[in-house]
């Protein structure tokens, strides 16, 4: 099915730079003194990229798959609260000055990325204002995604934050097939398994999605977008000045 990126468009750049959408915002002198220190790495599914208030030592720029931020319970319970993809990046903590998440990072949808030591990215930060005026933008935006997140799960309908949830996914997917089972879905959410079935039920029934066997294709965009509450709109806008801000020679007009 071809589809347009609603969220996260594709940055399209005079040089080669990374499909990371923060490093492609870069001006070409930020971008160079950042690729030294910048090494790829699998993102492997269900990898942690730091524990909950554990020290974080290495930041990661996602050029493809996805990472989900996780706050754990004392219950042993864990409620998914940001989801970041090309877009962003992990290891926010550490540009607000922070050397801890009380966040989990683990891998969701399996790719690749950039990655580079958290003490080498502060000191970028410090030597380099555009570099450190973008990644502040970017907090907002993910803070906003975050505060959304908190209000959605508490006053939608299940069937809606499911939607707006695989809206998320499916935009930094790159395909419309995707691995995801119930089970996590679940856990994602805060709803029990039997709830996410019925949720599911839904949409496959509307001609939405199709789920089998742990995988979940996007087989109608437009109206997953419909099913969706306001939530996946109000944080792509969130997220557009990101894109439409960015160097002229970079990134194209929304």
């Amino acid at each position: 099915m071809q589809r347009e990126e609603f969220c996260l468009p594709k940055p399209v750049s005079v040089l080669p730079v990374p499909e990371n959408q923060l490093l492609a915002s870069l001006p070409a002198d930020s971008l160079a003194r950042l690729k030294s220190s910048l090494e790829p790495v699998p993102l492997l599914l269900r990898d942690t990229l730091h524990i909950a208030d554990g020290p974080i030592t290495k930041v990661y720029f996602p050029l493809s798959g996805w990472v989900s931020m996780l706050a754990p319970l004392e219950s042993g319970d864990v409620a998914e609260v940001g989801l970041i993809g090309r877009e962003g990046m992990i290891g926010l903590p550490i540009a607000l000055g922070a050397t801890h998440d009380s966040l989990e990072a683990m891998v969701q949808g399996e790719g690749t990325a950039l990655s580079m030591s958290a003490e080498g990215f502060g000191a970028a930060l410090e030597s380099d204002a555009v570099l450190r005026t973008l990644i502040l933008r970017y907090a907002f935006a993910h803070l906003m995604q975050v505060s959304r997140t908190a209000a959605c799960n508490v006053h939608h309908l299940v069937e809606q934050r499911l939607a707006r949830w695989l809206l998320m996914s499916h935009d930094r997917s790159g395909e419309d097939t995707f691995v995801m089972t119930h089970e996590f879905l679940g856990m994602m959410l805060g709803v029990r398994r039997a709830g996410i079935s019925v949720a599911a039920g839904t949409l496959q029934k509307a001609g939405l999605i199709h789920y089998e066997r742990g995988m979940i294709t996007v087989t109608d965009r437009p109206g997953l977008e419909n099913a969706s509450c306001e939530c996946y709109s109000i944080v792509c806008r969130d997220f557009a000045p990101l894109t439409r801000d960015g160097p002229k020679n970079r990134l194209p007009p929304q």
